[in-house]
């Protein structure tokens, strides 16, 4: 019988594969993308700290920068996803559990506000408006399936449109606020959250109204037989 692999986690650097270096080569080049933005450049410098050879560090990321901020992003989504399966989030009402989820996922970002702002300048890039849609889409999700959301209906698409709309816009704050304790941040997603709440209280009012909803089967109907 063969041993069994090592984890990953108790490999060296040097012996990983590629997958294996993405999330822990991104969390490297933290420190150099301020300086070098998300280039070959800062993920040669991070490369080094690992004792990775410069040719190796860039293969790790085959489509450039772009492939860089999307690992990026997927490696913060399972940091946050992290700390709140830590807590007891089924406990607490739903709207403190998205607001959490917000907050956890920029309070974790405090020191990596530069590299941030970058990774939303090559997002906002024509070519990478179809990634930086997926990966806000991603996003969201992570923070709906923390908070214990199970929705299979349209109420999951719904859920996720409008809680990557209040992130985004909250990002936005976040990244310019010098506020005490990014105070304006915090108040800002307070009233978006709102704003959600009472948007899905009025729709859980007005599809709970079944006998009044407009069927669309008889509106077409209608449209095709005048009389009926």
């Amino acid at each position: 019988m063969t041993d069994a692999l090592p984890s990953p986690s108790l490999l060296a650097p040097a012996d990983m594969t590629l997958d294996e270096l993405r999330p822990l080569l991104v969390e490297a080049m933290l420190k150099h993308v301020p300086f070098d933005g998300w280039s070959d450049k800062a993920a040669e410098a991070a490369g080094a700290d690992l004792g990775l050879p410069a040719g190796r560090a860039r293969l790790v990321f085959p489509d450039g920068a772009a492939d860089m901020v999307g690992t990026y992003i997927d490696f913060a989504d399972a940091r946050m996803e992290a700390a709140l399966a830590a807590l007891d989030l089924p406990a607490r009402k739903i709207r403190d559990r998205i607001t959490l989820a917000v907050r956890t996922r920029l309070e974790q970002a405090a020191f990596e506000r530069e590299a941030v702002r970058r990774a939303l300048g090559v997002l906002g890039q024509p070519q990478n408006l179809g990634r930086s849609a997926r990966t806000l889409w991603r996003t969201a999700d992570a923070m709906w399936r923390a908070a214990g959301d199970t929705a299979t209906d349209y109420n999951h698409y719904s859920k996720r449109l409008i809680l990557g709309g209040v992130y985004a816009s909250t990002l936005l704050i976040w990244l310019d606020d010098e506020s005490e304790g990014l105070a304006d941040t915090w108040s800002f997603l307070d009233r978006r959250i709102g704003d959600v709440m009472r948007f899905e209280k009025t729709k859980a009012q007005w599809l709970g109204g079944g006998d009044h909803m407009p069927s669309l089967s008889r509106f077409l109907g209608r449209l095709r037989y005048p009389a009926v």
